[in-house]
């Protein structure tokens, strides 16, 4: 029957994203994918908590502050670190590249009773010391609630890649939706098609397993029947890809909760039968999410007015 879960328990890094045009003098604005996941899922008129490491400084309250407007409550581990940083150099075409300061290291991450839905995602989800705890929370929620993953590769901060796609599986088979970049892809297994990762990446153990391939569309595959499907991108305006796979993320998961297909045992129950058709108008959310966002200069996060 379809519903939503009471409340989203979002974990992972915020930071501030310094961000360098080409040709452009830099400007700052609030980031990190799993906070971008935060507000996308708050904008979609979804009830949201988020576990972080912020330092207590000004980047630290402008970042509270930022995801306190937007609707997300925000759990934090007092810290004396300097709140993290992530430098995106933007080319000429709008494409992204990151050079990180980043420090993780959340604590333990409770998981109240009204949790229906954990995500998680990107560096806080493989590195230490935080990773423990990330993995921990996933294990303590999972009874209750259903769980999502997306890897957000960035070889430049997580390290060796062959022990870095350890971790990732690892956390992959307590999830039951994954979702990934055709470019993550290709970097975890290089020369591998989608359709084998995401074969793979089920076989583990989640029920869909999805991937964003940009102008391509996405595909995803239903681990019950091994049913492949690609859809074609909606039509944007591309003004950066800053925050599409984020945005794409949260279109995705408001759309499983709408449907009653996440948020509890009886949902993933659901999920596991799931069809083609049913599963469908969550990926379209996603893609208009995503499409919505790249028109947008930064992480824009649509509401659902916008759809």
């Amino acid at each position: 029957m379809p519903g939503s879960p009471s409340t989203f328990l979002l974990i992972g890094e915020a930071l501030i994203d310094i961000v360098q045009r080409y040709a452009e003098n830099p400007v700052e604005h609030v980031g990190g994918s799993p906070a971008n996941v935060a507000v996308g899922l708050a904008r979609l008129d979804n009830t949201v908590r988020f576990a972080t490491c912020l330092g207590e400084d000004a980047r630290g309250d402008r970042i509270r502050a930022h995801l306190r407007r937007r609707g997300v409550t925000v759990v934090t581990k007092p810290t004396e670190r300097h709140t993290s940083t992530a430098h995106a150099h933007l080319d000429a075409s709008g494409a992204a590249t990151y050079v990180f300061d980043l420090h993780w290291d959340p604590g333990t991450i409770a998981i109240a009773p009204d949790i229906g839905h954990l995500h998680t995602g990107s560096i806080g989800a493989v590195l230490a010391p935080g990773t423990t705890d990330v993995v921990a929370a996933l294990r303590a929620g999972r009874e209750q609630a259903t769980i999502s993953y997306d890897p957000n590769v960035r070889p430049s901060i997580m390290g060796d890649l062959d022990t870095v796609r350890v971790q990732m599986e690892e956390i992959i088979g307590l999830c039951d939706v994954v979702k990934a970049s055709s470019d993550d892809l290709e970097i975890l297994y290089p020369g591998m098609s989608i359709e084998d990762v995401l074969a793979r990446w089920g076989s583990l153990g989640p029920a869909l397993t999805v991937a964003t391939r940009a102008a391509d569309g996405v595909s995803f595959r239903l681990t019950s029947t091994g049913e492949f499907v690609t859809l074609a991108a909606p039509p944007t305006r591309v003004v950066d890809t800053v925050g599409a796979g984020d945005s794409f993320m949260a279109g995705l998961l408001s759309g499983l909760a709408s449907a009653g297909l996440i948020g509890g045992a009886e949902a993933r129950a659901r999920l596991r039968q799931a069809t083609i058709a049913e599963v469908t108008p969550a990926i379209n959310r996603g893609g208009r999410c995503g499409a919505i966002t790249v028109s947008h200069a930064g992480a824009y996060a649509p509401s659902l007015d916008e759809l």
